[in-house]
């Protein structure tokens, strides 16, 4: 059987059973216990649910629907020994050109609601505190899958940038824990380094990493923020370097047979929002080069992404999975005009690479531009909507390539 990636794909979270919400809002506002609620049990059962609704839709890369979290980024880093949670933070601390921030900001007031953490002293990874979420949400998914597919499952994890880009200089941590980025970052590389070994040595063989940030670096808005931030040292490119370095020393000891993939997602906030805009040429060339990822999974739902032509700069050991298949509106997509999106990709890496298009249409995969729910709640699709858009996903890759 082919590893990943396969031909149909999505990016991991998709819509939220209402009991699930209401079970994880009693615990919230501290009127039932989470075993008073009934979560562990709905939680299991959710998981269940969703990995049989992606297997009868013929999905191999299976998740957990990400039911397990409120947010995309789940809670890996508050395990990490070391984090501390901010709450309420001054906007000093954050760079306020930053997409996620400006969204964020509560501007009469200044500051940043909670959910976001810096190092209190040296990021270490601890087995019995550190993971915990994660194998917790693998161990959910495993017990809906037969143990012969376990080297299917996907987890995504969030990027190992997500909680560096948003601050300031040297703002990522207390001060005197670091007296660099390049400080922070070899902590940070360790704690990722066995957070991937613990879910390996627990089945995982399948991860994919999501990026905001990434797709940050496409933004002139970002770009002249940066550039005009007189408190940052170097310029963004050597940022953008400095991340491509951090992810190939996160990765540097997974096995071969664990595949890795970054997704550079553009915002889908609640009510479909989007944070970035601009196309991919500008990193195109360094990113898919240098990272050392197997796979990219890229956003090309509306002209906000540019077109296909970064696609030249593809490397033949590479494959890129092209999200066509918009998750913020509810209407579906023309089947033939996306597999004509398709087929224009491949065209740009056959022309990169010099293969024939039919060649070049092995590196390629189908999928949704985003995850369905970044969040808990708040978006415009409804479960119909949902498998609608999953199913086209499925019914493209067969007509295209007829395989899994």
């Amino acid at each position: 059987m082919a590893p990943p990636p396969f031909r149909a794909e999505h990016m991991g979270s998709l819509l939220r059973p209402q009991p699930l919400l209401d079970a994880r809002e009693a615990v919230r506002a501290g009127t039932k216990t989470a075993d008073e609620a009934g979560l562990p049990a709905i939680e299991k059962q959710s998981v269940a649910d969703i990995v049989a609704l992606q297997k009868s839709l013929k999905f191999r890369a299976v998740t957990s629907g990400e039911y397990n979290r409120t947010r995309f980024w789940g809670n890996m880093w508050d395990e990490f020994d070391g984090s501390v949670a901010l709450q309420e933070a001054d906007a000093s601390m954050f760079r306020l050109y930053h997409p996620d921030v400006v969204s964020l900001i509560e501007k009469d007031r200044q500051v940043m609601p909670g959910d976001s953490v810096i190092a209190g002293s040296p990021l270490r990874w601890t087995a019995g505190t550190s993971g915990k979420a994660n194998l917790h949400e693998l161990a959910l998914i495993q017990a809906a899958v037969p143990k012969e597919s376990w080297a299917d499952i996907k987890l995504t994890l969030i990027t190992p940038a997500w909680f560096h880009m948003r601050y300031k200089q040297n703002k990522a941590w207390k001060e005197g824990v670091y007296a660099s980025d390049a400080e922070y970052f070899a902590d940070v590389a360790k704690v990722y380094q066995a957070e991937l070994d613990a879910l390996y040595k627990a089945g995982l063989r399948n991860v994919q990493f999501d990026d905001p940030g990434l797709a940050y670096f496409c933004s002139d808005k970002f770009r002249q923020g940066w550039a005009d931030d007189k408190d940052n040292i170097g310029s963004v490119d050597e940022l953008l370097d400095a991340y491509i370095q951090l992810y190939n020393d996160c990765i540097s000891k997974v096995p071969a047979d664990m595949h890795t993939g970054v997704h550079l997602c553009r915002g889908n906030f609640i009510g479909g929002r989007h944070f970035a805009e601009g196309g991919y040429d500008i990193i195109a060339k360094k990113l898919f080069t240098t990272l050392k990822v197997n796979t990219f999974y890229l956003e090309y739902d509306t002209e906000r992404a540019g077109g296909f032509e970064p696609l030249k700069f593809l490397p033949r050991d590479r494959y890129v999975v092209v999200g066509v298949i918009s998750t913020k509106l509810r209407e579906l997509e023309d089947k033939d005009e996306m597999k004509a999106r398709i087929y224009k990709a491949a065209e740009f890496i056959a022309e990169g690479t010099g293969q024939t298009k039919e060649e070049a249409l092995k590196q390629v995969s189908v999928s949704p531009q985003c995850g369905f729910s970044t969040h808990e709640s708040g978006y415009p699709l409804s479960d119909e909507d949902e498998k609608k858009k999953l199913s086209l996903v499925r019914e493209i890759a067969d007509e295209i390539w007829g395989e899994p």
